[in-house]
Parts: structure tokens; C-alpha cells; sequence
């Protein structure tokens, strides 16, 4: 089994910061974890990637994140974590973690159940 679970959202003002984090365990991580990514929904909206960061640190960034967001990983602890600043109201959604563990001859693709991120004007 694997398990994901973020943690970090919460109320922030405007212009605030907040720190995500997501932490991917179980006995199912017998590989590792790939890639790592940090999804968002706002109300109405569909899901949409925010930041991903593979094993090596690439990062890759959607534009609405560039400049503010910044992805970070712990390798040891097959942890990532989303730095968000200068918040803005439109950043406020629910804020989903996703894990790509590695299998013997394939990737699998896990989903944490989400952290909801409020910024208030």
C-alpha cells in the first residue's frame, strides 16, 4: 500500500505564504518515487498541474506559479514540498499531491485526498 498525505493549508492573507508539504510511506515504495507533483481545484474548476519536480530536481512550473511557487523534495523521505508567496485570492483551492512510485516494470501514480488552500482579500 501506499499512502499520501499533505498537510500545510489552511487561511492566509493576501500576499501571505504558505508551505505544503506531502509525504509518500508504505510498504508499496519498495523502488522509490519518481516524479512528484503538486495539483490544484478551484470551486467549479478542473484539476490543474501547479509544479512538478522529478527525482534529479528538475522542476517545471505552470505559469500561474512562476516567480511565487517553488517545489522542493526530500529523496530520503519521499517528501515534496509547494513554498507559495505573494498569495493571491485566485490561489485559493484545494491543493492535491501526487506521487509517482515506482514498480518493478512500471510507474503508478498516487493521489493524496488534498489540502484546501483559502487566501482571503
Amino acid at each position: 500500500q501506499v499512502h499520501v498525505v499533505e498537510s500545510g493549508g489552511g487561511l492566509v492573507q493576501a500576499g501571505g505564504s504558505a508551505r505544503l508539504s506531502c509525504a509518500a510511506s508504505g510498504s508499496g515504495i519498495t523502488f522509490g518515487v519518481n516524479a512528484m507533483g503538486w495539483y490544484r481545484q478551484a470551486p467549479g474548476k478542473e484539476r490543474e498541474v501547479i509544479a512538478t519536480i522529478t527525482r534529479g530536481g528538475t522542476t517545471n512550473y505552470a505559469d500561474s506559479a512562476k516567480g511565487r511557487f517553488t517545489i522542493s523534495r526530500d529523496n530520503a523521505e519521499n517528501t515534496v514540498f509547494l513554498q507559495m508567496n505573494s498569495l493571491k485570492p485566485e490561489d485559493t483551492a484545494v491543493y492535491y499531491c501526487r506521487a509517482d512510485v515506482m514498480g518493478r516494470n512500471a510507474v503508478f501514480r498516487h493521489w493524496g485526498q488534498g489540502t484546501q488552500v483559502t487566501v482571503s482579500s
